[in-house]
């Protein structure tokens, strides 16, 4: 969705262009393209961890190249601050999204991460050397009749081009559920995003929805609804949703190995 068209995100805590969040954190956010440079300066606080990982898990949400902070700015105060990264990295680790790295332009706050088990680099081009980019497939939808079957063609031609054509089957049965799941209920725009790391297919709808998905398991063989996650479950190892300050992202992992006829 164009930043122009969404809702007003200042008041939820995230981050534009130099801005200052709720707390005395602050973060100035620039990147070439192909990757996002935050400069995190602040207090490490429970509110200023919590705010920071906010910002971190909205930019993974909506840029899926890598992304490199800074950390020789934050000053930690309390176990929050120091798993904060660690936070961020768990919830979008199954996302189609390429790694979140860091580093510190002085030694001491280099040794103080590591010394917490955050690895750190020296400079932004140490630590995107490192990294193995993921190049996912980005495509915004819309809300409305032929958006499902608009994805799964997206994901039929993903899968064939990426030599992954016996994961389409499943990815198909999951795409159309979660992206039926927006056009009924949360009624937003919404982005479909694709890539295929480490041979498993890794696929995600992000919408505009704070409306958590709701998987209550088996269903009784007389309801007429509720078997659409249930889908999800029976085809993906592992799927799940995270809430990001203005909206969510649904996303499941597919492994060849485990992939039937579908």
């Amino acid at each position: 969705m164009p930043a122009a068209d969404r809702p007003d995100a200042r008041s939820a805590g995230a981050v534009h262009n130099d801005m200052i969040m709720p707390t005395d954190v602050r973060c100035l956010v620039t990147g070439d393209g192909s990757y996002t440079l935050v400069r995190a300066t602040g207090t490490l606080d429970p509110a200023g961890a919590r705010s920071l990982r906010d910002t971190l898990l909205a930019r993974r949400a909506d840029h899926p190249g890598p992304l490199v902070v800074e950390v020789s700015g934050l000053r930690v105060d309390g176990p929050d601050g120091w798993a904060v990264f660690a936070d961020v990295r768990t919830a979008a680790a199954e996302w189609p999204v390429s790694e979140l790295l860091l580093y510190a332009e002085t030694g001491a706050a280099a040794r103080d991460w590591a010394g917490h088990g955050v690895p750190v680099a020296r400079t932004p081009a140490e630590a995107l050397a490192g990294s193995v980019p993921v190049l996912p497939l980005d495509v915004p939808l819309e809300p409305a009749v032929g958006a499902a079957k608009q994805a799964r063609e997206l994901v039929t031609e993903a899968c064939l081009g990426w030599g992954v054509p016996e994961l389409a089957g499943a990815g198909c049965i999951a795409v159309t559920e979660m992206v039926n799941n927006v056009v009924t209920h949360a009624h937003t725009p919404m982005t479909l995003r694709l890539a295929v790391r480490d041979g498993a297919l890794r696929l995600a709808v992000r919408d505009w929805s704070l409306a958590r998905t709701a998987y209550a398991g088996l269903v009784p063989p007389t309801a007429t609804g509720g078997r659409g996650l249930l889908l999800i479950d029976a085809v993906a190892r592992r799927w799940g949703d995270t809430l990001v300050p203005d909206g969510k992202v649904v996303w499941a992992v597919f492994h060849p190995e485990d992939t039937a006829e579908y």
